[in-house]
């Protein structure tokens, strides 16, 4: 890498998984790299070190040095930061960048999902959150965080998953196969065993129940199951009608349940989802590109 040439990183940090992109200033791909969570309400520390493996992977791919690190411009998009605490917390870092902006997954997402022009999109992965982009405003909503939000989420998902399971096996609702099903997959044996080894497990834990949920839901209409999927995709259209009201070109849905569940949504909600067209760590490029750009103005 020489003075001369100029070189940008895209960052996606989620609840479960960090994605960053790599490349050079003509927008193309050098290398990718894939960590852990780098969501900074789970922890500073371990997102900056998700940032830093994921970027080091990207480079390795690159064929580049990992003294490069500090030639690169990084445009880092997380989750969590949309509540100032948070990004507070990440602007203190003494990053080794040679520049890094920061801002929410969600802007990235919208960003890359509709090549940096105007549209809505939702994420439902670990947590949830949507946002629109019309005429040079922005508009967010939910996005707080799995202790208070993140329904529709697999987080949320997972988490009500065990809650119901819980009240089945103290006989205070109805018992389904779901609740064999996830005491099977968390190797637990009773009620007492179940809540000894959820408690205080970071979303990421009960997102990965979710796959489990929406299956039961699916296959076998399980209604513990159905219960908890319905009031999912009931908040995720709730979002989807919120966005719809700013009249967005272009709408999409991302993240790991965008697709499981796509066909739980309403009928009016279906047909305004298009694909994304590029991931957030390209929304995340753009996002760079274009500060980077701002500031060799000044």
């Amino acid at each position: 890498m020489t003075s001369q040439q100029q070189y940008f990183l895209g960052v996606d940090g989620g609840g479960s998984k960090c994605r960053v992109l790599l490349t050079n200033e003509h927008g193309d791909a050098l290398g990718e790299g894939i960590s852990g969570p780098a969501n900074p309400n789970q922890g500073l520390d371990l997102a900056i070190n998700s940032i830093l493996s994921a970027t080091e992977l990207a480079l390795k791919e690159a064929g580049l040095s990992s003294q490069c690190i500090d030639q690169i411009h990084a445009g880092v998009g997380l989750a969590g930061v949309n509540l100032p605490k948070y990004r507070r917390m990440l602007e203190q870092w003494d990053h080794p960048f040679a520049q890094m902006y920061i801002t929410t997954d969600l802007e990235i997402a919208c960003l890359g999902a509709h090549d940096g022009e105007d549209g809505g999109v939702i994420i439902s992965g670990t947590g949830s959150v949507g946002m629109v982009r019309v005429n040079g405003e922005q508009h967010s909503f939910g996005g707080y965080g799995f202790g208070v939000g993140d329904q529709g989420s697999g987080a949320w998902i997972g988490h009500q998953a065990v809650v119901n399971s819980l009240l089945a096996l103290d006989g205070l609702i109805p018992r389904s196969e779901l609740v064999d099903k996830l005491l099977n997959f968390t190797q637990c044996t009773d009620a007492q065993q179940l809540a000894e080894k959820m408690s205080n497990l970071p979303p990421s834990a009960y997102a990965r129940l979710a796959p489990l949920v929406i299956e039961q839901a699916e296959t076998q209409k399980d209604a513990i199951a159905l219960d908890i999927v319905m009031s999912a995709a009931d908040y995720i259209n709730k979002l989807f009608r919120k966005l719809l009201a700013y009249h967005p070109p272009r709408l999409a849905m991302i993240g790991g349940l965008s697709a499981p569940l796509n066909n739980w949504l309403a009928e009016d909600v279906r047909p305004h989802i298009q694909t994304a067209i590029h991931s957030p760590e390209v929304g995340a490029v753009l996002f760079v590109q274009h500060k980077y750009a701002i500031s060799e103005t000044l």
